[in-house]
């Protein structure tokens, strides 16, 4: 009885989480001059002219996702393959350092990077990282490093140290058995890392603002912000919502892709025994 109570108040809180997306998703194809007065009323002019105009701009629409795509992927790679050697190796201190150590990079996790802003544009100044993706994924993979090396090192130490011992009397060096044993028992942990890291990277404004001038490789974010503001006498609505339909679905397949892993990697390590 008590279950059947609370299936409304779930209903309501799923139809008050998927309303917004479900109404960019009907302004996306809704005419322009249907929208200045935008409502969630169903509308009878449809039209795939916002799409159109989003992939036929200069530079096209895919070249903004691509550029997010490589600079994500990139960062995600470049913070993977620090953090989990850097994880294992903390996992391994003594207690009462690994504690301390992990307090302090716990605080740099919950750092607002804002406040980063102008050291990092200082930065970009004086080493001419400007308009390069691949520069823009060094910043990402700093800002995303104490949030992976926290959960990597959670799940290395949920890991039996009895399978470890057992492959060094084998004679399995370090490496082999970080490739062979304790890297692929660590799996989910990772793939639920390399999605935050990915969706920081992607969805990260100030810095790509800053760093990147040049129209052909402005990420995501930059681009729909200049979308919506394209005009101060009229807010683009259609085109907004286009780009806001098109920027979500590489998300969604993503999180779709990996949402066992997810929810796995975020509470490995949390119960042992």
């Amino acid at each position: 009885m008590k279950q059947r109570c609370l299936w409304p108040w779930i209903l309501a809180l799923i139809l008050w989480s998927i309303a917004p997306m479900f109404w960019q998703l009907l302004t996306s194809f809704t005419r322009s001059d249907a929208l200045v007065n935008p409502t969630l009323g169903w509308s009878e002019r449809w039209t795939l002219i916002h799409y159109r105009e989003l992939l036929q701009s200069d530079p096209p629409f895919w070249r903004y996702l691509l550029n997010s795509t490589l600079v994500a992927g990139g960062s995600t790679v470049l913070t993977l393959s620090l953090a989990i050697p850097g994880a294992y190796g903390l996992s391994k201190l003594p207690g009462r350092l690994r504690r301390s150590l992990r307090l302090i990079i716990g605080g740099a996790a919950l750092f607002p990077y804002v406040l980063l802003f102008l050291a990092l544009l200082e930065l970009a100044r004086q080493l001419g990282w400007g308009n390069n993706l691949l520069y823009l994924t060094i910043p990402y993979a700093a800002l995303s490093m104490p949030l992976a090396l926290l959960l990597l090192t959670a799940a290395f130490e949920g890991l039996p140290q009895d399978l470890e011992d057992a492959a060094r009397l084998e004679g399995m060096t370090l490496h082999q058995r970080l490739r062979w044993i304790l890297i692929p028992l660590i799996t989910p942990a990772s793939a639920s890392t390399a999605v935050l890291v990915f969706l920081f990277a992607w969805n990260e404004y100030p810095i790509a603002l800053t760093w990147i001038s040049r129209s052909d490789l402005l990420t995501l974010p930059v681009a729909m912000a200049r979308i919506a503001g394209s005009s101060i006498y009229a807010v683009p609505y259609g085109a907004y919502a286009a780009a806001t339909v098109l920027g979500s679905i590489p998300l969604l397949l993503l999180v779709l892709l990996f949402q066992r892993q997810i929810v796995s990697g975020l509470t490995q390590g949390a119960i042992k025994g």
